[in-house]
């Protein structure tokens, strides 16, 4: 298993537009083979910085996601509400 920490940054007054385009976004990725789980959560002290902590069976399953045609079309729909790049760390296990 890995654990996939996406990190994105919202632009002043997009937070209810991102959060329902967001929602669309782990709807979907809960139907892709290998998701196992995920969350969203926000930075106490930076309410605009939310991060998605996603549990994937294998890399090569986060992979296929990642590159989907689905989630590049969905991702498209939040990017204009972002005002940084998202960055995406991918976790192993020790």
């Amino acid at each position: 298993m890995i654990r996939v920490l996406i990190e994105r940054h919202i632009a002043e007054t997009l937070e209810t537009a991102y959060e329902e385009r967001s929602r669309a976004i782990l709807q979907n990725a809960v139907a892709a083979p290998g998701f196992i789980s995920g969350e969203t959560l926000v930075n106490a002290h930076d309410p605009n910085h939310r991060i998605t902590l996603a549990n994937w069976r294998s890399e090569a399953d986060w992979d296929r996601w990642y590159h989907s045609t689905e989630r590049q079309q969905l991702l498209n729909d939040v990017k204009p509400m972002m005002d940084l790049d998202e960055k995406i760390t991918i976790l192993h296990q020790c």
